[in-house]
């Protein structure tokens, strides 16, 4: 099948072109995105509306270059279906993705479905790169999986038994652990997005001088907890806590200072969310860990989670960085297996591709 993958959850307009006979043979014939990082970071996040009108601007020159990067001329002989993110994510930008999708259905008179876009994160892990050695290849022994989403709106464990078999057991109860990076680099008076600024200080962090350093710590939230449930609004407010008191004590809040506590920050968080995920992965029997969304990104998450994957003796598996963000090849992708698994389309499917397809509740808190 050839299918045309739509993407505007948030502040990336997409569109992809992928040529799939099966999960083991996909080819992305264009994967383009539009970002809006720069034009929303004077907010320090994404304020939906603007998001929803730069989409409006720029949705159709990005489905014309996709499809001349595709080398597609002919729309209606060359494309077999659509597949549009339906949630979660910002309803006034999901909405202007869903319009335009619809509206090239209906006068190329072609197939529609929508998918759920954290599915499409998973699926991100099939997405070919032959130079990039942390993707599926091993088809066959892959399942069961357990997979870590990790983003500015969500964090979730999920047990995926087939491509179309998923269950929630363990969320974020508060922040998820993208937005407390986004939050505590505001704290720290760095730039949005801050899981990059965070990331690139704690690396300056260990090429400082040691008595330069404080030996500042940060809790671990809900490590010892007895579920697969995290939380990182307490982790946060402790960094904010650190903060003042450093001030209290009369010391000046550096950029040395500020490379420590990014540090000890980054250090927690992906402490708990790697512990949380092998005592998971040991509990339920998994085949293999599978790592994905925004925050996979993160050089310490891959490869400590890594590295702690495989010494439980268990395949890992992580997105090529250019498929750590939203995009639409992950979109186009989750269509199919949506298209393959019930053999019809419908762009109102919301429900059958989300978390609640196991009696789960989809996240709806709009904020990936």
């Amino acid at each position: 099948m050839t299918i045309l993958g739509i993407e505007t959850s948030c502040d990336e307009t997409a569109i992809a072109v992928l040529d799939i006979n099966s999960p083991e043979d996909i080819t992305v014939r264009a994967n383009i995105v539009s970002s809006q990082i720069k034009l929303h970071a004077e907010f320090g996040g994404v304020v939906p509306n603007l998001a929803a009108r730069e989409h409006v601007k720029n949705i159709n020159h990005v489905f014309e270059t996709a499809l001349k990067t595709a080398g597609i001329i002919d729309f209606a002989t060359e494309v077999d279906l659509i597949a549009v993110t339906h949630g979660p994510g910002l309803g006034p930008a999901l909405l202007v993705g869903i319009a335009f999708a619809k509206t090239i259905a209906m006068i190329h008179k072609k197939p529609l479905i929508g998918v759920d876009h954290m599915r499409g994160h998973v699926y991100s892990n099939w997405l070919p790169d032959k130079n990039y050695e942390l993707r599926i290849t091993n088809y066959e022994k892959t399942f069961p999986i357990l997979n870590l989403i990790v983003s500015g709106g969500h964090t979730e464990l999920v047990l995926m038994n087939d491509y179309e078999s998923f269950k929630l057991i363990g969320e974020t109860m508060d922040d998820a652990v993208g937005e407390a990076f986004d939050k505590v680099a505001r704290l720290l008076g760095l730039g949005y997005p801050g899981g990059p600024q965070i990331s690139a200080r704690a690396e300056i962090w260990k090429q400082e001088e040691r008595s330069k350093k404080k030996g500042i710590e940060f809790p671990r939230p809900m490590i010892h907890s007895k579920d697969y449930n995290f939380s990182f609004s307490g982790l946060k407010t402790a960094v904010l806590y650190k903060i003042r008191d450093l001030k209290k004590e009369g010391v000046e809040i550096t950029g040395d200072i500020i490379n420590e506590i990014a540090h000890a920050f980054q250090e927690a968080a992906t402490e708990v969310l790697i512990q949380k995920t092998i005592q998971a992965a040991r509990e339920h029997g998994v085949s293999s860990i599978l790592l994905s969304g925004g925050v996979s990104a993160n050089t310490l998450l891959r490869n400590n989670l890594r590295t702690a994957t495989e010494k439980a003796g268990l395949i890992f598996s992580c997105p090529p960085l250019a498929y750590t963000g939203d995009n639409a090849a992950m979109i186009a992708l989750a269509g199919y297996f949506a298209y393959k698994e019930t053999g019809s389309a419908d762009p109102d499917a919301s429900v059958r591709a989300s978390w609640q397809s196991v009696d789960m509740q989809p996240n709806l808190g709009f904020r990936d």
